[in-house]
């Protein structure tokens, strides 16, 4: 396999239908790039058999490395991700959904030299209109507390330098609901180089979008809460440490 160069980190929630294919994709279309990559399938508890496909598809397949976790929800699922695969130069998240594929990845990773955060600004033809305005409301947080360097401040398509982001990481909070959204305002703080392309975001075929409704909801003012105490937390702490 060569050099470790990057570990792509894809959490898997219920994902039976899909996720064999998923994983196929990306493990053909790296593969053409001749780079050392491997795959970290993150099970977040789930219900179906995804777990079961997970491992087989494994035993075909050395760079595919499947965690089995409790069920913790999607963000501090890749926290821990990012946590566990930081020594690798480069970290590269995407979705088990199969929404966003891997035809635009080798144009973030030739670009790789001359940044430190590459990242897929969404183009999607639907979108209910709570996710819309969550992503508006997400966005402009973000622009209001850390900065305005990143887009898609919650883009789940995103090629990180380790080393800039290693310590962020870990000064996350484990139960952070997106910490996605946390990373790219602290890439404006950071002033890291930044890169963004346009990806085409399909709707899902399979499975199911896990939040929904009242839920949502709930769930985006506990990220908005949490985004915008973690970034006056970080003040004191910077404070503090001078």
């Amino acid at each position: 396999m060569g050099k470790l160069e990057v570990v792509v980190i894809m959490p898997v929630y219920n994902e039976a239908g899909i996720i064999r294919e998923v994983i196929n994709k990306w493990d053909k279309a790296l593969s053409k790039l001749d780079i050392g990559f491997q795959i970290h399938a993150y099970n977040d508890g789930s219900k179906d058999n995804t777990l079961e496909i997970l491992k087989k598809v494994a035993a075909q397949n050395e760079r595919l490395i499947v965690h089995e976790k409790l069920n913790s929800g999607h963000g501090p699922t890749i926290l821990q991700a990012y946590r566990e695969n930081s020594d690798t130069e480069w970290i590269f998240q995407t979705d088990s959904d199969d929404e966003i594929g891997p035809e635009q990845f080798e144009e973030l990773w030739n670009n790789r030299d001359n940044y430190d955060f590459l990242i897929g600004r969404r183009v999607r033809s639907k979108q209910p209109l709570a996710r819309k305005l969550i992503s508006i409301a997400s966005r402009a947080i973000v622009r209001l507390f850390y900065g305005s360097k990143v887009y898609d401040v919650n883009s789940p398509f995103r090629l990180m330098r380790s080393k800039i982001f290693k310590e962020l990481f870990l000064s996350i909070p484990k139960d952070m609901f997106a910490p996605n959204v946390v990373i790219s305002g602290m890439a404006s703080i950071y002033n890291a180089r930044v890169y963004e392309i346009s990806v085409q975001q399909k709707e899902r075929a399979t499975g199911e979008v896990s939040i929904k409704k009242l839920k949502l909801i709930r769930a985006a003012l506990k990220s908005f809460r949490q985004t915008i105490t973690y970034r006056f937390t970080k003040i004191a702490f910077d404070v503090k440490s001078t």
